[in-house]
């Protein structure tokens, strides 16, 4: 799938951590994905794979070097509360302030399909690049996807949209429409699809209603995401959506992403035999 693969030196590697760079073909340009790689794959098949997006601003490092992700999962693991599972943290490909992991349309004059693809990139692209790089994941290993504000809206839109892609999906302080990711960039967002379900956590979830994974979201109270959260809440009760649903204290911050970062680990952990 790639035309170029780069991956980081095993002697060179620390706590786990695997650094990837790729050419991608829906990006039209390179991509770079952090693996956590824990010692207890090693010798196992089919292990599952976990796919952490981030919000915006951020990159590929964000979840391990500023969340911990691989610090709050190394202990679960070892308790047998988690099975061994290998964490994809890629970036977002890199879009302006942040991409939304939606798909985007050519400017005014460029030719079709010269837009780069976030989407296809995150569903299609990150999972054979963790194949590639750790052999012990394969194309029948679980997946599971989680993410924080714009990652989190990324994380519940993709879930919904492509059905059979994951087994289940949490969101923390989620953005639950593209809209309101606006107030975080500088940069207009009309590069993003139009289409509806593209632009909406509820119309995605309930386009597929009969084939869902799994889903649960939290929002610390004092978040400013907090109402989109809760009406999102609201809406799915409404619609007789099965999902999970929790508040806790807490604002828009990493502290509040590493505490509860366990939550959907824990989730996750639940959906495995």
């Amino acid at each position: 799938m790639f035309r170029t693969f780069e991956i980081s030196d095993p002697a060179l590697e620390c706590d786990g951590l695997r650094w990837v760079t790729v050419s991608s073909p829906a990006l039209g340009h390179r991509a770079d994905l952090t693996l956590y790689v824990p010692p207890e794959v090693a010798g196992r098949v089919d292990v599952p794979l976990v796919i952490l997006l981030h919000g915006v601003y951020g990159s590929h490092w964000a979840w391990a070097l500023r969340g911990g992700a691989h610090r709050v999962a190394s202990p679960l693991i070892r308790s047998g509360v988690l099975p061994p599972v290998v964490i994809a943290m890629p970036s977002d490909g890199l879009w302006r302030d942040g991409s939304g992991y939606v798909p985007h349309v050519p400017a005014l004059g460029s030719p079709v399909g010269s837009a780069p693809d976030f989407e296809r990139w995150i569903v299609e692209e990150v999972p054979a690049a963790v194949r590639q790089g750790v052999p012990e994941v394969t194309d029948r290993s679980p997946r599971f996807v989680a993410g924080l504000s714009m990652g989190g809206f990324g994380a519940l839109r993709l879930a919904a949209k492509h059905p059979g892609w994951v087994r289940a999906a949490s969101g923390h302080s989620s953005a639950t429409h593209a809209d309101q990711l606006a107030q975080f960039s500088v940069g207009p967002l009309s590069g993003y699809s139009p289409e509806v379900v593209d632009q909406s956590v509820l119309a995605a979830v309930l386009k597929n209603r009969e084939r869902l994974p799994a889903i649960r979201f939290d929002c610390g109270v004092d978040d400013f995401l907090i109402e989109p959260n809760r009406q999102l809440h609201r809406d799915l009760e409404a619609a007789g959506i099965a999902h999970g649903y929790q508040e806790f204290p807490g604002g828009h911050t990493w502290p509040y992403w590493t505490e509860h970062l366990e939550d959907s680990l824990r989730f996750f952990a639940g959906h495995l035999p």
